[in-house]
């Protein structure tokens, strides 16, 4: 996935408001760390000046990495696979497990149970996937065709795996023209 893209006065826009949400910060940290009056602590060689603000972003950094955590995990809580949250961070779903491990809580086990539909003569089958958590169909129509869901992709609920099943079921039903003729009793 090509990452997002923003404009030039967005990218301008979102400097300026990081570099103003900075100062602050790297104002009260330097003042700290040299013991010297905010209006004066500028007042220094530029390389402990540049190094007491690469030292802020160090702290917004993480911050951010927090954050980014806490937006994961709010995802995941809302149903959001793996595969989309690293879909939405530019990653692949191995990755995005990686980087948020708690993101995705662990389904009860009760839900995490396969189970089975039947509709128009056929069945299928839905089970979850215990890694992205994400549900997955294998069914037989009733006209004797096999088929599952791509086996590269997960649907994000039971509901939405069992909506593709009974739609393959429904396309699949058994040829009504072989079906035995209707015997009716014509004595009388």
């Amino acid at each position: 996935m090509t990452p997002p893209e923003i404009t030039a006065a967005e990218q301008t826009a979102l400097d300026n408001a990081l570099l103003d949400a900075l100062n602050p910060l790297a104002s009260a940290m330097r003042a700290r760390a040299t013991g010297l009056a905010e209006e004066r602590m500028w007042d220094a060689d530029p390389i402990e000046v540049t190094l007491s603000i690469l030292t802020t972003w160090k702290v917004v950094d993480a911050e951010v990495k927090r954050l980014t955590a806490i937006a994961a995990k709010t995802a995941g809580s809302y149903g959001a696979s793996y595969e989309r949250l690293g879909a939405a961070w530019g990653i692949t779903r191995q990755g995005a497990r990686k980087k948020w491990p708690d993101a995705i809580g662990r389904s009860a086990p009760a839900e995490a149970e396969a189970s089975l539909i039947e509709l128009f003569g056929g069945s299928a089958e839905l089970s979850q996937d215990p890694s992205s958590g994400g549900w997955r169909w294998a069914g037989k129509g009733a006209d004797g065709t096999r088929d599952e869901a791509d086996s590269t992709s997960y649907y994000p609920t039971k509901e939405e795996a069992a909506a593709h099943a009974g739609a393959f079921l429904k396309e699949h039903v058994a040829d009504r023209r072989q079906a035995p003729a209707d015997h009716r009793d014509t004595s009388s």
